[in-house]
């Protein structure tokens, strides 16, 4: 019996010995010729992002714009054409005609076209940002609206159709690119998009513009011209005939939010030349609020609610 049982011990320690050459031998095997670890362990997955910080923050529309092509908007824009027309004089179709729809009022016009209520109330310009925002979502831009279309997820892609609906009877100036890479020095200003102004607090602000701007609908130019409406409208340009300078003048385009802020930031770096003696406003809200109240005298902006 005992030499039975250290027959069988003696079996069981040699298949231990023979397994854990086996393991060594195969180890080395594997790890020839790799003498270090890999540096990334695992496999990239294609397609997969490798941050964690989720989707790429979108490009400013207007740094999109200079480098969009209105010939691919004009192949996207192919699917549009179930529910629209573009050329001028076209009739309107499920949606309304499109031509010159850039800068024109949303909700009105385009040969009465019956719009919804949602959209009428927007009263607002079709502006450069609210196409994006609308191409974007048009239920989460108008939430009611009639457009059955869901919205176009690349930015580039918007960009590319909003350029030919310029080029389809509106031919506004494009807005200037935004600088891209630089973060705000430290105290810098916020931007405009990121709050949200009080016309209430910004009628107090604005006080002190009083020496120099009416605001009242119909009152005559001062110093400065008369201001309403400004929101919205051209830059340089009407106002009953005030001699802008050739600063004002040379900038095109329209006083939308951003370019509100930029003035009223430091209307010398704006436009250099203007014949503007106010040195600026530092506080970003303050800015907001004086928008949001020029806004609300005759200005024709989309501007989000104080809360």
């Amino acid at each position: 019996m005992s030499n039975r049982f250290n027959t069988i011990a003696g079996w069981t320690l040699f298949g231990g010995i023979v397994a854990l050459g086996l393991s060594s031998l195969s180890s080395h095997y594997f790890l020839a010729d790799k003498p270090e670890p890999p540096e990334t362990m695992g496999y990239a997955i294609a397609g997969a992002d490798a941050g964690a910080g989720g989707a790429a923050a979108v490009a400013p529309i207007a740094n999109r714009l200079a480098k969009a092509d209105a010939a691919k908007g004009e192949a996207i824009f192919a699917k549009c054409k179930a529910c629209h027309t573009i050329d001028q004089g076209a009739a309107n179709g499920i949606g309304p005609n499109l031509w010159a729809v850039v800068g024109d009022t949303i909700g009105q016009g385009r040969g009465g076209f019956a719009f919804s209520d949602v959209l009428k109330a927007k009263a607002a310009k079709w502006d450069f940002d609210s196409l994006d925002q609308w191409l974007t979502n048009p239920k989460k831009f108008a939430d009611g609206t009639k457009m059955s279309f869901a919205g176009l997820a690349s930015p580039e892609d918007r960009a590319n159709v909003i350029l030919y609906l310029n080029s389809k009877g509106s031919n506004l100036p494009l807005p200037a690119p935004v600088a891209a890479g630089a973060a705000p020095a430290a105290g810098a200003a916020a931007p405009a998009a990121a709050v949200v102004g009080d016309a209430a607090s910004g009628e107090k602000v604005f006080a002190k513009c009083k020496a120099c701007h009416t605001i009242d609908q119909g009152g005559a130019n001062g110093i400065g011209p008369n201001l309403y409406g400004i929101a919205g409208d051209a830059i340089g340009e009407g106002r009953g005939g005030f001699a802008f300078s050739d600063g004002l003048k040379a900038h095109k385009g329209n006083w939308d939010a951003a370019t509100l802020d930029q003035w009223l930031t430091g209307p010398a770096a704006f436009a250099s030349g203007t014949k503007m003696t106010f040195a600026g406003l530092t506080d970003a809200k303050q800015r907001a609020d004086v928008i949001a109240y020029l806004n609300s005298k005759g200005g024709k902006l989309t501007l989000g609610a104080a809360k």
